[in-house]
C-alpha cells in the first residue's frame, strides 16, 4: 500500500503538475508519497535490524546486496536501453542524436552504477524534451531512484552496529541516536519561518560518502530518524505496547500536526507507531501477502518510469479516471516481472557460501538453508518520493 501511495502521488504531480490531496491538507508539508517514504523507512528498520541481529555482517550485507542492486541495476537497463530511446524516438521521430547526446545511456547507466546519480536522472535529454514542449514538469526518468542512496546509508549505519556488537550489548544506543536526531529536527523546526516550513534539497548542505555519493543532512536527519524508530521498536519489541487506545492518540496527533503544523516533529513519532501497530492488528489473513512474492520494490523502482511514459503518451489528457488506473495496473505488472526474473532468482544465491580447494566451505561458514523451498521475500526499501 505504501508502495502504490508513490504512484498516487505522483500520478498528481507528474500528469497535472498539483499536490494530491493530503499535500493540500498539510499546506504542502507531505503527501502521500513522502509519507510512505517515512513509512517504508520505519519498516525497513523494524525488519532489517532483525536481519543485523541474525547474521553476521559479510552475510548481512550480502542478503541487503541481493534485495537492492540486481533489480535496481535491471531497472537502469530498461530505462537506457529501453525506454529512452522509444520514448525519444515517439517525440522526434528518429534516434538521431539519442546514442551521441551528452548524457546518453551509458553516462546514466555510469552516473547509477551504485546510487550515486552523478549522471541525474534524464537520458539523452529525452525528458528535458519533453518539459520544453510542456509535456510533463519532471525532466528525469525515474525520479523516485533519489531515496535508495539514503536507504542503503541506513543499512550501514546497522551494519556498523551489528559489527561492533552494540545491537545486542548496548541496544540503548538505538533509541539515544533516534532522540538525537529528533532533537535536531525540533531545533529546526524552531528556526522556521512558519509552522508549514517543511525540510528539503537545499537545506542543511551535504556531504559525501564513497559510493553513494553525495546526502543531504537534512534528508539523513529525518530519514534516519524514521529507520531508527523501527530499529528501536525491534530491539524492544517485547516491551513495546501495541495498544488500541495509543493507536487513536497517534492518529489524532497526526491528523493535527497535519493540519495545523508541526509534522516533522510532532507527526512522525505517531506515524511511526501507527507502522507498527498496523503490522500487528491487521487481520492474520493480510500476514501472507509478500511472505513469499514481494512486489512492492518493483512498484517502487517502475512507478515513476511508468507514469513518466503514459504522460508522454499524453494519457493524462483522457483524466485521473484513466491515467492512475493505468499507471497502477502498469507499475504492478512491471513489478510482477521484475520480482520473478530478476529479484527472486537473486534472492536464490542469499545461502551461497565460497569453496575452497577440495569442495570445502571457509570455516565458520554458516551453513546453507534448504535449498528446495522457494526464497523467502526480504525486504528492500523501498522507499519514496522524488
Amino acid at each position: 500500500m505504501l508502495a502504490l501511495a508513490v504512484v498516487f502521488a505522483h500520478a498528481y504531480a507528474l500528469a497535472y503538475a498539483a499536490q494530491d490531496p493530503l499535500g493540500r491538507l498539510s499546506g504542502g508539508q507531505t503527501d502521500f508519497g513522502r509519507l510512505a517514504v517515512v513509512g517504508f523507512f520505519v519498516l525497513s528498520g523494524f525488519m532489517i535490524t532483525a536481519s543485523g541481529l541474525r547474521l553476521g555482517i559479510v552475510r548481512y550485507a550480502w542478503h541487503r546486496a541481493l534485495r537492492i542492486f540486481p533489480g535496481l541495476w535491471a531497472c537502469l537497463l530498461v530505462t537506457a536501453f529501453v525506454m529512452a530511446p522509444a520514448l525519444y524516438f515517439h517525440m522526434v521521430g528518429s534516434l538521431n542524436g539519442f546514442w551521441t547526446a551528452h548524457g546518453g545511456p551509458l553516462a546514466y547507466i555510469k552516473g547509477w552504477y551504485v546510487t550515486g546519480q552523478t549522471a541525474g536522472f534524464d537520458v539523452s535529454n529525452t525528458m528535458a524534451m519533453a518539459v520544453t514542449r510542456g509535456i510533463t514538469k519532471d525532466g528525469g526518468f525515474d525520479g523516485a531512484l533519489w531515496s535508495l542512496k539514503y536507504e542503503i546509508f541506513c543499512y550501514m549505519v546497522v551494519g556498523l552496529l551489528a559489527a561492533s556488537g552494540a545491537l545486542r550489548r548496548a541496544p540503548k544506543l538505538v533509541p539515544l541516536l533516534a532522540l538525537g536526531l529528533w532533537s535536531s529536527l525540533a531545533v529546526n523546526f524552531f528556526n522556521a519561518p512558519t509552522m508549514h516550513s517543511v525540510l528539503g534539497e537545499g537545506q542543511g548542505g551535504g556531504f559525501q560518502i564513497p559510493i553513494i555519493g553525495n546526502l543531504n543532512a537534512n534528508f539523513v536527519v529525518y530519514l534516519l530518524f524514521s529507520f531508527m524508530l523501527g530499529a528501536s521498536a525491534q530491539l524492544y519489541r517485547h516491551r513495546f505496547p501495541v495498544h488500541d487506545g495509543l493507536a487513536i492518540l497517534s492518529v489524532i496527533v497526526l491528523l493535527a500536526s497535519l493540519h495545523w503544523g508541526a509534522f516533522y516533529v510532532l507527526g512522525y513519532p505517531p506515524f511511526g507507531y501507527l507502522m507498527i501497530w498496523l503490522g500487528v492488528r491487521l487481520p492474520a489473513v493480510l500476514h501472507r501477502v509478500g511472505q513469499k512474492h514481494d512486489y512492492s520494490y518493483g512498484v517502487y523502482i517502475y512507478g515513476f518510469l511508468v507514469e513518466q511514459t503514459l504522460v508522454v503518451l499524453r494519457f493524462q489528457h483522457k483524466g485521473m479516471a484513466v491515467y492512475l488506473p493505468l499507471a497502477v495496473i502498469g507499475s504492478l505488472m512491471v513489478a510482477f516481472v521484475s520480482w520473478h526474473l530478476i529479484e527472486r532468482q537473486a534472492m536464490r544465491l542469499k545461502d551461497w557460501q565460497p569453496t575452497f580447494p577440495g569442495g570445502r566451505r571457509r570455516r565458520g561458514a554458516e551453513p546453507p538453508s534448504d535449498r528446495s523451498a522457494p526464497p523467502v521475500a526480504e525486504p528492500a526499501l523501498v522507499r519514496a518520493d522524488s
